[in-house]
Formats: structure tokens, sequence, C-alpha cells
């Protein structure tokens, strides 16, 4: 059994975090293993969302929530037997081709914008789970990818807002001033692309003086554990707030 869900964030509501959500899944599976199969992630509605996440009021941006599970759902029965596994088999050990085949697939995957002329692709949803694969299975069997290696950060708030902390992402007066006093940050406008693409590009540079200095190779995917750690420990940061399905 393989689950592939909708689970983004966004902090409308401030109690609602992570962790809430991922322990609502696991608690669901527990207690009723089809609880994610294909055919019955089609059917659900917003109530019946909340009770799976054990979640006494509306969700953030919920409808959207219900639709893009009803899309996975139909998208797995239709081109995956109903099962994520098929998926995962026919990127053939490949990340960049899971990566393809998701937002191929699932349009609520395409994590991309127009820049100035540019299509600019992040992926946050679909790379994280990737990586998760990864992690959970340890490299092996469903989790084993020749090309871990070309998963980038996963683009969304906290990750931004260590960087910003840390000093390697310096901000516009504006745009400090806009963060700071929790100002919306419109989805898809330059700057939150500024700050989603600059944060990936931060890393890739990281990556790379890290690997010079002490000869170290690592993975965007465990400097981004380690950012994601250090924010979520420090949740008084301040960080961008976007209304957005793609964090």
């Amino acid at each position: 059994m393989m689950c592939f869900v909708i689970m983004f964030m966004d902090d409308t509501d401030k109690e609602l975090t992570y962790d809430h959500l991922a322990s609502g899944l696991k608690l669901a599976l527990e207690k009723d293993k089809t609880a994610l199969d294909a055919d019955r992630l089609q059917n659900y509605t917003g109530p019946q969302l909340r009770q799976l996440l054990n979640w006494p009021r509306p969700l953030p941006i919920e409808e959207e929530r219900v639709r893009l599970l009803h899309e996975v759902g139909m998208e797995l029965e239709r081109s995956f037997g109903g099962e994520a596994a098929n998926l995962v088999k026919s990127a053939g050990n490949s990340a960049a081709t899971l990566i393809e085949l998701i937002t191929r697939h699932f349009p609520g995957f395409r994590d991309h914008s127009l820049y100035k002329g540019h299509q600019v692709f992040l992926y946050k949803r679909a790379q994280i789970f990737v990586a998760d694969l990864w992690g959970a299975f340890k490299g092996q069997n469903y989790g084993e990818f020749h090309d871990i290696n070309s998963i980038t950060i996963f683009a969304d708030y906290i990750v931004p807002a260590v960087l910003r902390e840390l000093g390697i992402l310096k901000y516009g007066s504006n745009l400090s001033c806009s963060i700071d006093s929790n100002s919306e940050i419109v989805p898809g406008s330059e700057e939150e692309v500024e700050i989603r693409a600059c944060s990936v590009y931060a890393v890739e540079k990281m990556r790379e003086l890290i690997n010079k200095k002490f000869g170290k190779q690592l993975l965007s995917i465990d400097i981004d554990l380690w950012l994601w750690s250090c924010g979520v420990q420090n949740m008084a940061l301040s960080h961008h707030r976007t209304l957005s399905i793609y964090y």
C-alpha cells in the first residue's frame, strides 16, 4: 500500500500544523487501510476530509483540497490501475522521470509561474513526494532513485525564512516590510517567485561551497531537512504568507 495524496500547508489557521495533518493521516490509515485508496479519494467531501484528519472546523481552502483529492483519485484509477505504486514503478528508478510523470498526470502538482517572460518550475510537492519515498524506503525498493541528487530543496515559506535569518537571503525594504507586517504575498507574483527561486539557488551554491571547502557531497534534500528543522523550532521567524496549493 502506498499513499499519494494532497497534503499542502498554509498558515491561515495557526493551529493547523504539518504534524497535525501527518498524524491525522497516519491515524486514519491505522483505522482503515483503504482510507486513501483511489476510489475513496474520488468521493471525499469537505466534512469527510475533516473527519479523516480529526479536525474540528473547515480547513483553509477546503474546497480546493477536496477537488485535488478527487483529481488524484481519478487519475490514479484511469492511468495507474488505482495504485500509486504503479506510478512509482513506471518511473524506472528515476526521480526526474517520476516528477515528470506526476506533473504530467496531476495538474495540481504543476507548480510553475511566469516570471518576466520566463517560465519558472519549482515543483515543491512533486519533489517532496520523491524525497519522502527515498527516505521512507531508505533508498531501496520504491525509494531507489539513481538520480536522487537531481532533487532541489522544497521551496515553500520556512526555508526562505531561515535563509533570511542566516543572512544568506536579503530582501529589499518593501518586501521586508510586507513580510514583517504579515501582509499577504500574492501567489505567482514576482516577489513570491523570487523568494522561492532564490532559495533554491542559494542552497545549490551552499552545496557547491561545502563540497569545495570540505570535500563533502551533500544532497539538497539533506540541507533542506536541516534548514526546515531549524525553522520549525523557531516559529517566531517572520516568513512570507501566500495562500497557495503548492506549499
